[in-house]
């Protein structure tokens, strides 16, 4: 263990001087000079176990591993008197924080028709389960959200039509793991939006530098980030940088986004201390924000963090209370999480949800490039707010029906139509996938049912029409939004028939029942029915895969957890 962490502890550091940001202090430089033509897979480097192993090779040209510790030293270069472990890997030091939700249950058509949650486009959760099984760390059913780790991918969907805000795709097909069941998938996407075209950016950059976020994988991965990010900036648009750490501190204010030098300069010279006053590095960076509000561009507070605040507010709920009251400012706010060992997911995600943001957890270099480079206009350009979607099913061929993830995003169905009542934000280009498993009338299957005394459940007459109406109908989808500028909601209306069933599914929906069947793995899902590795490895390589190194990622994440 200690020669695979020295190998690891000087790759990284290897990585950070070769990849450092603002390194001749021009922007002569674009992120492919500085952090090389990285695609997934495409490094040469060797993977670091306990004990040397022999990888056979997979259809992904390499793993994960590959990408992120480096062939330079072999374990067997390592010098044991030197050993600096790679942050965090010690499980016994793990203070690691996640919420612990209960999975959706199965619910009855006849008691429950409506199924309403919150669009949820955060990915977080996947990065975080890959850097677990990269570095051969334990994942914990709690650190898994399947949605995120569903959408974490792209999908072959099309685009929105001339003057629509949405496209909208929905289909069902058999359950790969179980035969009393179909699985049915609903995705609602953006149209993809260039970042060099999109409105004026007012970017403030709220920067952890306490001593918690020392470690390499911390504040040194956050200084690359933001100098990638800060290569695509313009001159319309306006950057500040504020630190907290014991208190809070305004490096930069109201630079010009073309000042790369300056911009680079003052996140070079950033260092870590002290403790981790967040909440005062929070009103300070909205203070700015609403200084430098950009009238119908993005106004946007950037938060990079390990998430462990220890001095002024610290409780989720307090926090929850802070930054809801902060985003009527119309500041959004986005989260990048560092670190592992001491990390304060629970907290993170908290904060970007209620702060009409995305959560990204940064693990590399490629994912930092992934998330503010690549996915930049996504991420960084909201064109809808509160996006909620309801779900109502058609008792007369669905008796059954379970929400796949979306725990921490399920609402009470009379919330659907309350404006007060937050739901999700949607970025140009983001797609949000949701899955639910259902038991057709026809289906074996029993579901527990509630009788009611003034419905007949049998027959439903309260819920559907008897003369017909609806008899090819499975179920309708409703979507309600805001204008990112605006506070009251539109509603639109989408309806799935028996036509949109096909014995195997798309494409699309192979690889996202592959990645929700994972996912249930991890979480050693009472759900999971038959679903194991194998089943997943199945269905991803039944899908057009090939071409995307991400997915081929995964089917080496796959295969690393199966060895572990």
């Amino acid at each position: 263990m200690k020669k695979k962490a020295l190998a690891m502890f000087i790759s990284i550091c290897l990585v950070a001087s070769l990849w450092g940001c603002g390194q001749d202090g021009g922007k002569d430089k674009t992120s492919d000079d500085i952090i090389g033509h990285y695609e997934p897979g495409t490094a040469t480097e060797k993977p670091f176990t306990e004990e040397p192993t022999e990888t056979p090779a997979t259809e992904a040209s390499q793993s994960m591993q590959d990408m992120m510790t480096n062939d330079i030293l072999t374990s067997d270069d390592a010098c044991e008197e030197c050993v600096m472990p790679y942050p965090g890997y010690e499980e016994e030091y793990n203070t690691n924080e996640y919420n612990d939700l209960a999975e959706n249950p199965w619910m009855s058509v006849a008691n429950s028709p409506l199924s309403t949650f919150g669009a949820d486009v955060d990915t977080a959760s996947y990065s975080q389960i890959r850097n677990n099984i990269v570095y051969r760390l334990e994942v914990v059913p709690s650190q898994v959200r399947i949605e995120e780790m569903i959408n974490y991918f792209r999908y072959d969907y099309d685009e929105p039509k001339a003057g629509e805000k949405f496209g909208v795709h929905m289909e069902y097909a058999d359950c790969p793991w179980s035969d009393d069941t179909k699985l049915a998938l609903i995705s609602v996407n953006t149209e993809a939006v260039d970042f060099s075209e999109a409105p004026a950016s007012n970017i403030v950059f709220l920067i952890d530098t306490s001593g918690s976020m020392m470690d390499s994988n911390k504040l040194p991965l956050v200084q690359q980030a933001l100098c990638m990010l800060a290569e695509n900036l313009t001159e319309k648009d306006t950057i500040s940088i504020v630190t907290y750490a014991g208190s809070d501190e305004v490096i930069l204010e109201g630079a010009k986004g073309n000042d790369y030098y300056t911009i680079t300069k003052a996140i070079e010279e950033l260092e870590a201390y002290g403790s981790t006053n967040g909440s005062a590095g929070i009103n300070t960076a909205y203070e700015i924000a609403e200084k430098y509000f950009i009238k119908g561009g993005n106004n946007r507070v950037i938060l990079a963090t390990d998430g462990d605040l220890n001095v002024g507010i610290t409780s989720e709920g307090e926090l929850e209370r802070l930054i809801t009251e902060k985003k009527e400012s119309g500041v959004f706010l986005s989260v990048l999480g560092f670190g592992y060992g001491n990390y304060k997911d629970n907290k993170l995600e908290t904060l970007a949800d209620k702060g009409n943001g995305n959560y990204s957890y940064i693990d590399s270099i490629f994912e930092a490039k992934r998330a503010l480079v690549d996915n930049l206009g996504a991420n960084m350009i909201t064109v809808a707010k509160d996006v909620k979607l309801q779900v109502e099913f058609n008792p007369e061929n669905v008796k059954g029906y379970r929400l796949i993830g979306y725990e921490n995003r399920v609402m009470a169905a009379e919330d659907f139509n309350d404006d007060t009542k937050d739901g999700g934000e949607m970025g140009a280009g983001h797609t949000v996938t949701a899955m639910y498993e259902v038991v057709l009338s026809d289906s074996d299957m029993e579901i527990n049912e509630i009788d009611l005394k003034y419905q007949d459940t049998e027959k439903g007459d309260l819920i559907y029409e008897k003369n017909g109406k609806y008899k090819n109908e499975i179920f309708t989808l409703s979507i309600r939004y805001k204008e990112p500028d605006q506070d009251k909601s539109s509603l639109l209306t989408y309806v799935c028939d028996k036509k949109a069933y096909s014995k195997k599914g798309s494409d699309n929906f192979r690889w996202a029942a592959a990645v929700a069947g994972f996912g249930m793995i991890l979480k050693d899902s009472e759900y999971k029915g038959t679903c194991n590795t194998e089943l997943v490895t199945e269905l991803a390589k039944s899908c057009d895969y090939e071409k995307d190194e991400y997915k081929k990622e995964f089917l080496d994440l796959v295969k690393n957890y199966n060895d572990m």
